[in-house]
């Protein structure tokens, strides 16, 4: 009894803060607005339907859909009820998808109306699960066949009977891109998302005040657990978009006075070349939050410039760490600008050497870290997960360097390192130096296969438009560069190839640039 009356869980900490603020708006997406007393008793009757139709604690739910009220809905009556969610990434294909059901056993799945085909598709490889359930999206549609409401499902008079679990159940289960292998699913408990909160309420200034936009992906831990969780705990506005499309995101910044943002550099670079980002008033946005890669120099000098009461925090981390690791404050963008800063609250974070010994100021090595927001492990397997936290530490696989003050820089990833010549070159690096060429609108540093260099610094470049950029003046530019990190080829392009979180796709680049 002790246990459960000082117990803290998603479904719990969603109770209190609706006690605390029954009247408060807490969710907008398309035509309905939900008050927290309203989500809260949304919530409690999704979970006692959820638990009428078979679903039990420790049950696995997938979902497979966009951003909506519904998603939000679904996330907080899973953890009121004890299930663990698993989101999947909706641009996988059915095998892929299939491949997750089967890895987590999902009992259900979820879809809205635009993927209940990929649903279908990837469940009817997956004998777990048992139905599929609609997730209602921002737009009214039709409801998809073969599945039953989420709505109806929340309609359920059945009374809610709290199964008594501990902060220690699983709360989700997030799967990894699969970029080296086959996806990892990322075990996280109550406790460990909470404690993730803790760190975003702190070090990001989440309040109650605020008033997000929340457009990046849901199935993403990103937007799901850095913004949307840790703003309905503690009772801000949060308005749900599908996706962060420039013409819908700066006309919803300006009706509804948002004040707090998260993108990735891709996305606000998007935002900044857009004609209605100086025909709007976007005056109420005071908070902008990056992440997935460093916002390079020079948009950084330009949206500060254009948006001067707008405050930016750089967000690193990994869904191993529920995700957030460590954060560059709005005081330091210029200062320690291309810096992942210093270790958020309940985080420690050093930089090794391949025996574990802490590197010198300026030295490349592994990031490790130690945090109670660390997953629990790899879901069914031992193997990785004893690698992953080897002498004692979780090791991010990400490489940096250290300065005398302690802040964090990213080098690269492991398998993003570009060896040429005999020399490891940080693709980062070479990005950063392009970013300063004027008429660069994005720019993405790959190595491709040589005869001579073995791997060779190639260089894939979208012009802002009417930029007439040419190999030879990008060349003559990337003078500023030590010789074997300048570019041995220059490609342009339209656009580069992003994933739905805004992050470049660069094992796509390679694969389309190889041939060419």
């Amino acid at each position: 009894m002790v246990d459960l009356i000082r117990r803290q869980t998603l479904g719990d900490a969603l109770r209190r803060v609706a006690a605390r603020f029954p009247a408060r708006t807490a969710i907008v997406c398309g035509a309905t607005r939900w008050s927290y007393a309203e989500f809260d008793a949304v919530v409690t009757r999704a979970a006692a339907g959820l638990a009428a139709r078979g679903v039990r604690p420790s049950d696995r739910v997938a979902v497979i859909a966009r951003n909506s009220h519904s998603f939000a809905a679904l996330r907080f009556a899973l953890a009121r009820l004890g299930a663990a969610m698993a989101p999947i990434n909706f641009m996988l294909q059915p095998a892929e998808a299939a491949y997750i059901l089967r890895h987590c056993q999902a009992s259900r799945l979820c879809v809205d109306a635009e993927f209940a085909a990929l649903g279908a598709a990837a469940a009817s490889e997956a004998p777990s699960v048992q139905e599929l359930i609609w997730l209602p999206g921002e737009q009214p549609t039709a409801q998809p066949a073969g599945t039953i409401s989420f709505e109806e499902i929340a309609a359920s008079s059945a009374p809610f009977v709290d199964p008594g679990f501990g902060a220690d159940q699983v709360a989700q289960i997030m799967y990894t891109s699969g970029t080296e292998a086959l996806p990892k699913g990322v075990v996280l408990t109550h406790e460990a998302v909470l404690a993730e909160y803790a760190t975003c309420h702190a070090d990001l200034e989440i309040q109650d005040g605020d008033r997000h936009l929340h457009a990046l992906p849901l199935y993403h831990c990103a937007q799901l657990d850095v913004f949307l969780g840790p703003s309905v705990v503690v009772g801000g506005y949060n308005l749900i978009v599908p996706a962060p499309a420039p013409d819908r995101v700066l006309p919803l910044i300006a009706e509804h006075r948002i004040s707090s943002f998260f993108a990735p550099p891709t996305v606000w670079i998007s935002l900044l070349r857009s004609p209605l980002f100086d025909a709007l008033d976007l005056s109420s946005l005071r908070k902008g939050y990056y992440g997935a890669s460093i916002m390079p120099v020079e948009v950084l000098k330009e949206l500060q410039g254009r948006l001067p009461g707008l405050r930016l925090w750089n967000c690193y981390g990994q869904t191993e760490m529920a995700p957030m690791a460590t954060v560059l404050k709005p005081e330091d963008q210029l200062r320690k600008a291309g810096s992942a800063g210093r270790p958020c609250l309940n985080v420690e974070t050093r930089v090794v050497r391949d025996d574990g010994t802490d590197v010198e100021v300026g030295e490349v090595g592994e990031i490790v870290h130690r945090s109670p927001h660390l997953m629990s492990g790899y879901l069914d397997d031992l193997e990785k997960t004893a690698a992953a936290f080897a002498g004692g530490w979780f090791h991010s696989g990400d490489l940096a360097t250290l300065d005398a003050e302690g802040y964090l820089t990213v080098v690269d990833r492991k398998k993003d390192m570009i060896k040429t010549g005999g020399e490891n070159v940080a693709s980062r690096e070479v990005e950063e130096a392009l970013y300063r060429l004027d008429g660069v609108s994005e720019v993405a540093v790959i190595g491709l296969p040589d005869p001579k260099w073995v791997e060779a610094v190639t260089a894939v470049i979208v012009p802002k438009p009417g930029a007439a950029l040419t190999e030879a003046a990008v060349l003559t530019h990337c003078a500023c560069l030590a010789g074997y990190k300048r570019p041995k080829r220059v490609f342009f392009a339209e656009a580069l190839p992003k994933n739905a979180s805004g992050k470049v796709m660069k094992r796509e680049l390679r694969a389309a640039y190889l041939e060419a």
